[in-house]
């Protein structure tokens, strides 16, 4: 019985709430919001931010439409692109809007607002895509006439003003490239390139890269001492290294880390196979081979960007007859608490409260990777460190005392694969600004 008074007790109070909420509704504020009738007028459109008139806007920039019963305006567009309206921004002679961000199927210059008696008015008004933004590039390290492909975002061409790719030293022919949307382009490296950033210019202006073409700052490993970087690790397996003409394929730069010659797989936490697939780098105080950290060039980046601001780049090369189908590799930069030269071990390998990065593209990649017999550059922020040896999420916070020293060990990664015996090249180990 009390179960059911409660019941009507409760739906009579909902009951009594809407009725409050309509009541309420239906009152008549003297600054409440109302749409006008008749059409809008609009004289011009200026700066939110300052007033200066203009005939046209970036995408995602705020702008004021000014005029004349604008609060007559129930729907508004940019091209075929609709614009999101808040009428606390909205009078009867301004209004406040931001440019729709996505890019219209049709340009047709204009902006179009609709009234609730469904009539449109037009204004004279262009988008432009907003500058463009150069993100990656396949391969930082590739040869002159190399294909490569750039991604980013409004790598627009235009027919009055087409798009431009230009390199330290060079630029890229317009007929050599190939538009893959607005967020990538393929094209061989313009010959007479320089090392330098690369820059896109569209009709909004010019890009610069967030990476640099030949990056040789702070290469911690070259593998044969040719940009400053190591030859080779310090610790019980300092890395395979080969040559040019050892492999198949070509190097990219010298010598090289070389991963293969044994079975992965398919468990993730089948035997280790150490000799074949790891490398070691740990500080030796007092020595060359001190803290990673100690080197000039890192210490200033790690001064000047924080952990944070960093990302872990090298290039790497799969060839297509030895793919990675399984285990995940593990990128350990590693603390002198953890592992030093004079207290070598390699218990931090399978620590679950040692942060870490996991590279595996094969699970994302229908379960094999073979980088097609091409140089590719990997790009893993040391933000990312925070997996424990099986992929979970790491209780430890990844700080700037774990870059004294550094380990690549494919093992675990947390999935499952399929039994391989992948080759694995690797060059170029470098920690730079993540710009």
């Amino acid at each position: 019985m009390m179960k059911s008074i409660n019941r009507i007790i409760t739906g009579l109070s909902a009951v009594l709430a809407l009725a409050s909420f309509a009541a309420c509704d239906s009152i008549d504020y003297p600054d409440r919001y109302k749409v006008a009738d008749g059409k809008p007028t609009v004289y011009s459109v200026r700066y939110a931010d300052k007033d200066v008139n203009i005939t046209q806007a970036y995408m995602d920039e705020v702008v004021c439409l000014l005029g004349k019963n604008l609060r007559s305006v129930v729907e508004l567009w940019f091209n075929d692109q609709q614009a999101t309206l808040n009428t606390s921004y909205i009078t009867d002679n301004t209004l406040l809007v931001s440019v729709p961000k996505n890019m219209p199927a049709v340009q047709t210059d204009k902006i179009y607002m609709i009234t609730s008696a469904s009539d449109t008015v037009t204004f004279d008004f262009a988008v432009l895509p907003p500058v463009p933004k150069v993100n990656s590039m396949s391969n930082e390290w590739a040869a002159e006439g190399e294909m490569v492909t750039i991604y980013g975002d409004f790598l627009i061409d235009d027919a009055a003003t087409p798009l431009k790719i230009a390199f330290a030293g060079a630029e890229v022919a317009h007929d050599d490239i190939v538009f893959n949307g607005s967020t990538s382009v393929s094209f061989p490296v313009p010959f007479g390139a320089q090392p330098g950033y690369v820059n896109v210019t569209t009709l909004s202006g010019t890009g610069k890269s967030r990476f640099m073409y030949k990056d040789s700052r702070n290469i911690l490993f070259d593998w044969d001492g040719s940009h400053g970087g190591l030859a080779a690790g310090h610790g019980w397996r300092n890395g395979v290294v080969h040559n040019s003409g050892d492999d198949a394929w070509a190097a990219i730069d010298g010598a090289y880390l070389y991963f293969g010659g044994a079975d992965l797989g398919p468990g993730s936490t089948d035997a280790w196979a150490e000799d074949q697939f790891c490398f070691n780098y740990w500080p030796e105080e007092g020595t060359d081979t001190d803290a990673l950290s100690l080197r000039p060039e890192f210490a200033e980046y790690i001064n000047t960007y924080g952990v944070s601001g960093l990302v872990l780049k090298f290039e790497a090369l799969v060839p297509s007859t030895n793919p990675w189908m399984a285990s995940g590799m593990q990128l350990m930069f590693s603390n002198d608490a953890s592992v030093t030269y004079g207290s070598a071990n390699n218990n931090y390998y399978s620590d679950d409260s040692f942060p870490r990065a996991i590279w595996q593209p094969w699970t994302t990649n229908g379960g094999s990777y073979d980088t097609a017999d091409k140089w590719v550059t990997v790009s893993i922020p040391l933000s990312s460190f925070t997996k424990t040896p099986d992929n979970k999420e790491c209780a430890t916070n990844f700080d700037k005392s774990y870059l004294t020293g550094l380990s690549f060990f494919v093992w675990n990664g947390g999935v499952d694969g399929t039994a391989c015996s992948p080759q694995i090249a690797i060059d170029n180990i470098r920690v730079v600004p993540n710009e």
